[in-house]
């Protein structure tokens, strides 16, 4: 996530603030420009402070909930903003522990928008196509009920357990599973990871090169987590994945690891914001652990240059975090063939950027034409 500024006062500003605290101004996120700015109030409709467009604003209808502060033309139709119209479902708001989980939930969710936005990576909800669409239920287990809600994704519809947002409960499931790392805006970006799978990769020329990197995605889906579960990851797992759960099956490879591309990209953001160099003070270098966080990741090509500014930067990272008694802040090794995957997934992204830009140019000449 980059840095913002009140472009009133210069106050710097998170991507969540409603209000800017040092001269009061009301605060709104505009996702086509990816950017904050302080607001001035006009017979109940909102113009940018200092901007240029002539356009008026309408807050999110979720900004009465305190889950959004994302804007809305005025002149369109539409009560939610780029990210609350992707909601299907969400859970009773007139229950506290409910509503407190929601925020959560979109605050996380929120930033996973913010990232496909700076990718710029087609975002369709299933309002517009319920095909290929994308939408999200948010749910609790019904009480006296053996039916428990799963996580997961299905053709485009991501459903997530409300007790996710919950830290005793997140962490209880952590430990249950062994895993090293469990958040909610992982979760996010491991389940987005399915339907960027099914929109870049099925179907298209990319197919037959993933399958040379993440396996036959034909093998039996269901067998494959019983196998897993039964027996556990294979004794090597950490030669080729990124976790033990990447293992189980070429589908969760592909989500396991678009979820760490998307770690890596937004840490990386942030790092180049607030200007981080990496240089150990000693006299040799001999790991390479001195990086320059120069560029923003989500416009880089190479992705080399990426995984060369990331390593330096985990490395930092985790040693910060052990001064402070805590586990590392990212707990993960990436082997070579991982950054293989990585840098496949990286050229995939890149490719339909590019396409989208190319496809925006086109719908442009053929509307000066008309």
């Amino acid at each position: 996530m980059k840095l913002f500024e009140c472009t009133y006062c210069g106050q710097l500003l998170q991507f969540e603030n409603t209000r800017c605290e040092k001269c009061g101004h009301e605060l709104g996120f505009l996702p086509e420009e990816l950017q904050l700015f302080p607001l001035i109030e006009e017979k109940g409709v909102y113009s940018l402070y200092n901007h240029q467009t002539e356009r008026r604003y309408r807050y999110c209808d979720n900004h009465a909930y305190g889950v959004c502060n994302w804007l809305v033309d005025d002149n369109l139709p539409a009560r939610f903003c780029t990210a609350c119209s992707l909601n299907q479902t969400i859970p009773d708001l007139n229950k506290t522990e409910y509503r407190q989980r929601w925020s959560v939930i979109e605050a996380a969710k929120h930033r996973l928008i913010y990232t496909l936005l700076s990718m710029k990576l087609p975002i369709l909800s299933k309002e517009t196509d319920p095909e290929k669409g994308l939408s999200f239920d948010f749910m609790a287990d019904e009480q006296n009920s053996e039916q428990k809600i799963m996580t997961g994704h299905d053709n485009g519809l991501i459903t997530l357990n409300i007790a996710e947002a919950d830290d005793v409960e997140r962490e209880m499931a952590r430990r249950s599973m062994a895993e090293p790392y469990r958040t909610v805006l992982g979760h996010f970006r491991h389940e987005i990871g399915h339907y960027y799978w099914d929109r870049l990769i099925d179907g298209t020329s990319n197919l037959e090169p993933y399958r040379k990197l993440f396996g036959d995605e034909q093998e039996d889906y269901g067998e494959a987590l019983k196998k897993h579960y039964k027996e556990g990851a294979p004794a090597d797992w950490n030669e080729h994945f990124i976790s033990t759960y990447a293992s189980t099956h070429s589908w969760e490879d592909w989500a396991e690891t678009w979820a760490h591309y998307l770690h890596i990209l937004d840490t990386l953001e942030t790092a180049y914001a607030f200007g981080l160099s990496i240089k150990p003070g000693i006299v040799h270098d001999p790991s390479g652990l001195s990086a320059i966080i120069k560029a923003d990741p989500f416009r880089l090509e190479n992705f080399d240059d990426i995984i060369s500014m990331w390593l330096p930067l985990v490395f930092a990272m985790n040693s910060i975090n052990r001064s402070m008694g805590l586990p590392d802040l990212y707990p993960f090794v990436i082997p070579v063939q991982v950054i293989e995957k990585l840098k496949f997934i990286h050229g995939v992204c890149l490719r339909a950027r590019q396409e989208g830009a190319r496809g925006e140019q086109n719908s442009r000449a053929e509307a000066l034409q008309s």
